[in-house]
């Protein structure tokens, strides 16, 4: 079965990239806190049958609506964790007024710590992943030729890469909404007011978005 992506155009799941779709599908199991390792090859290639997959090994539905659930969650966070007003914090309020670049990184873990899960909102500038990248690339070629010199390098690129990611400050998402709907995406069930249920209605809709952005449709 065909469905389409966020530019209404179809994605038929065969076509994907197997090693993309072993990441979705990694993805999926922890959204929904189910195991896939049951399922067959033609169950996870066919994206209706991988919806019946997961409603079945969730079973328990019902209709409230999981990034409403999640944005009250997040704003609840938010409210525990840096003291702004509940009245503040809007679906369309804009991260960077919520969390100054100077405290960000303390803010955010403060927020995953009362929320319980990791939230990935903050990224390192991506002038310093190429650079760092680049460096890993060269030192591995030049490992060939110069040993020492280049496992040098690729410990060098591989620990600028891990601090880079420790203390990125960039927000590639801009709202609260726009990061309700992303945590309601990837932490479906921790999202809800009972976690042993969800809504039938939302996990097409949730599996079509994770497929789109963790693949190259």
């Amino acid at each position: 079965m065909k469905i389409k992506s966020a530019n209404n155009q179809e994605i038929n799941l065969r076509s994907v990239d197997p090693d993309d779709m072993d990441d979705v599908l990694i993805k999926i199991e922890k959204s929904f806190n189910i195991s896939l390792n049951d399922a067959s090859e033609n169950d996870v290639q066919n994206f209706g049958k991988l919806c019946d997959v997961v409603l079945e090994k969730v079973k328990k539905t019902n209709d409230g609506c999981t990034t409403q659930q999640a944005f009250y969650k997040l704003r609840n966070a938010i409210h525990a964790s840096a003291g702004h007003d509940n009245d503040i914090i809007k679906p369309q309020t804009r991260l960077t007024d919520l969390f100054p670049r100077n405290s960000r990184i303390e803010a955010v873990a403060a927020i995953e710590e009362e929320m319980g899960f990791e939230i990935q909102l903050l990224k390192p500038k991506q002038w310093i992943v190429n650079a760092f990248s680049m460096l890993l690339v060269v030192s591995f070629v030049l490992a060939f030729y110069y040993l020492a010199i280049g496992i040098g390098g690729m410990i060098i690129a591989s620990l600028g890469l891990q601090l880079a990611g420790r203390f990125g400050k960039e927000m590639h998402i801009k709202t609260v909404g726009d990061l309700a709907e992303k945590i309601a995406r990837e932490h479906y069930l921790k999202c809800r007011r009972d976690a042993s249920t969800v809504n039938k209605n939302e996990v097409s809709e949730k599996l079509r978005q994770l497929i789109v952005a963790n693949t190259a449709v």
